[in-house]
């Protein structure tokens, strides 16, 4: 237990020195390098768009990196070329770099140990493949599909797991050679060993599989020349000086081949940790035929990154506090890979919203930040009703600045407020007498009282004086009661019978607006 804690928080002075723990076990584990040592990566395949669940381990990688003055790097894992779907591998990135967690190195970004693409490193793994045969660590199979159904069908039949027999393991050299020379299809699998050593994982502490007691000899070079995951990613991590491989931990029982093929080769390892999954928050699991967890989706839909990275973390684990609102810078700072615990984070999307109004609200009170939201929401507004705006006042960057800061803390996406609820702000009303009459026989005279007080006031427009004035008006009145006194003044304003209180509607709308939308109320009752 005391090894645990000290490989553990050994992580904590990656600044300061190097540290170098030596296990009793051939596998040397190297807890963690000196600042700018640490490299990690996330290795998506483009097989699909990126979900939360792909965001959140690219996340605690880029956090990882930072924490501790490394690079985050992208490797997108292409070798299935029958599943990739197009556009998938830039959209990856642009989703990264959308999420504000954009990688030191990637396909687009370059750098010195790239390609970044698996399926132009193809010879890299030939030749790697190739250095695991001469050496006995691997061999070829000549098995055809149809023989390695008969196995899976007859394990099933007999209620035992799958496994590869090992058999083409036995072909003495000279068959071998017959049959590559005959060109017999065939891959390349890798040859297990028992006797893995154990390793410690930096989340789910020491681990060992043996693998070869389960498993059949995994294949490594498929068929058509590309490698299996098992091989290009331990290649790849070895050639691009991968310190730290922090991933799901459904790899986890994985780890003891990866290392046997480590040991094939002669390498150091990296450190390993594994990531609880990420779940939904009934402990089901977040699967992507969901189809709302692609984050090109939230994206649309008005989410902001900073809101989903923060609810990724909030329901986990691994930082010093659990709190709404954590920006990424805050997120590097409470970083403490020690705390991640083994359990599955569990997911409420119910609570996104909430986490958007807050990180919205931060938005609108920065100053540069505003100014994005501000030339969004005009650009939102006029296509939501270009042909109904009667004033182009309404698309002022003053005016819209008024609204969000009026706004904040209520509203969860710009997109709200293109409701029905907010029409107001950009279209004139329509309400009829009836409407009016079905409130008060005073309108006229209410309106002019309003009128008169806008007059007053002038540009000196403030929601709590304003709601005190209302009050003293309503008083003025010789037999409509306070409330429906609001519900005219909210109906002249607005059209509406809910919303924000009365007297913020008249300070978003601003006295010109005001007295606008009063006169047509003068006219309107005068006529009833």
């Amino acid at each position: 237990m005391l090894f645990t804690q000290r490989c553990l928080q050994c992580l904590t002075a990656v600044r300061h020195r190097r540290v170098q723990l030596q296990l009793n076990a051939p596998v040397r584990r190297r807890c963690s390098t000196v600042q700018g040592d640490v490299r990690v990566r996330f290795a998506p395949s483009p097989t699909g768009f990126l979900h939360l669940g792909g965001l959140r381990t690219a996340l605690y990688n880029y956090i990882f990196a930072k924490k501790y003055g490394g690079s985050f790097i992208l490797r997108l894992e292409d070798t299935d070329q029958s599943r990739l779907v197009p556009g998938a591998a830039g959209s990856i990135e642009d989703m990264l770099e959308w999420a504000g967690i954009p990688p030191d190195e990637s396909p687009r970004r370059g750098g010195s140990v790239g390609p970044y693409l698996q399926s132009q490193r193809l010879d890299l793994y030939s030749q790697t493949a190739q250095q695991l045969v001469e050496s006995g660590h691997a061999y070829y199979c000549f098995c055809t599909s149809q023989r390695l159904d008969l196995i899976k069908k007859e394990a099933l039949r007999t209620g035992q797991t799958p496994r590869y027999d090992n058999r083409c393991r036995h072909l003495r050299a000279k068959q071998v050679q017959d049959k590559l020379a005959q060109g017999i299809p065939h891959v390349i699998r890798f040859r297990l060993e028992a006797g893995v050593e154990p390793f410690q994982d930096l989340v789910f502490g020491w681990n060992h599989h043996e693998v070869a007691q389960v498993e059949g000899d995994p294949v490594v070079i498929k068929a058509d020349g590309f490698p299996t995951y098992h091989l290009a990613n331990i290649v790849d991590d070895h050639y691009m000086r991968i310190s730290h491989v922090l991933r799901g931990s459904e790899w986890l029982i994985s780890t003891s081949k990866h290392l046997l093929m480590y040991r094939a080769l002669g390498w150091q390892p990296p450190t390993f940790g594994h990531l609880p999954l990420l779940m939904n928050k009934d402990g089901s699991k977040l699967s992507k035929r969901q189809g709302d967890i692609f984050i090109q989706s939230f994206k649309r839909d008005g989410i902001l990154p900073e809101a989903l990275l923060d609810i990724t973390t909030n329901c986990g684990s691994g930082f010093s506090t659990n709190r709404m609102g954590r920006r990424i810078e805050e997120l590097i700072s409470e970083f403490s890979p020690s705390t991640i615990t083994t359990h599955s984070a569990l997911l409420d999307l119910e609570k996104l919203p909430e986490f958007n109004r807050i990180h919205l609200q931060h938005r609108i009170e920065d100053e540069e930040e505003c100014r994005l939201l501000i030339k969004d929401l005009q650009g939102q507004v006029q296509q939501a009703y270009t042909a109904e705006i009667q004033d182009k006042e309404v698309l002022h960057e003053d005016y819209i600045r008024r609204v969000l800061h009026l706004r904040k803390g209520h509203i969860s996406s710009l997109e709200e407020l293109q409701s029905p609820t907010y029409s107001y702000l950009w279209v004139r009303p329509s309400f009829s007498s009836q409407q009016v009459a079905a409130l008060t026989a005073e309108a006229q005279h209410i309106a002019s009282l309003v009128l008169k007080l806008i007059a007053e006031r002038g540009e000196d427009l403030a929601v709590d004086r304003l709601s005190k004035d209302l009050k003293t008006l309503a008083k003025q009145t010789k037999a409509t009661k306070y409330r429906d006194v609001m519900k005219l003044l909210r109906l002249a304003l607005s059209g509406l019978q809910q919303g924000p209180s009365v007297a913020e509607m008249m300070v978003s709308l601003g006295p010109a607006e005001i007295s606008h939308r009063f006169q047509k109320l003068v006219l309107l009752s005068g006529t009833s």
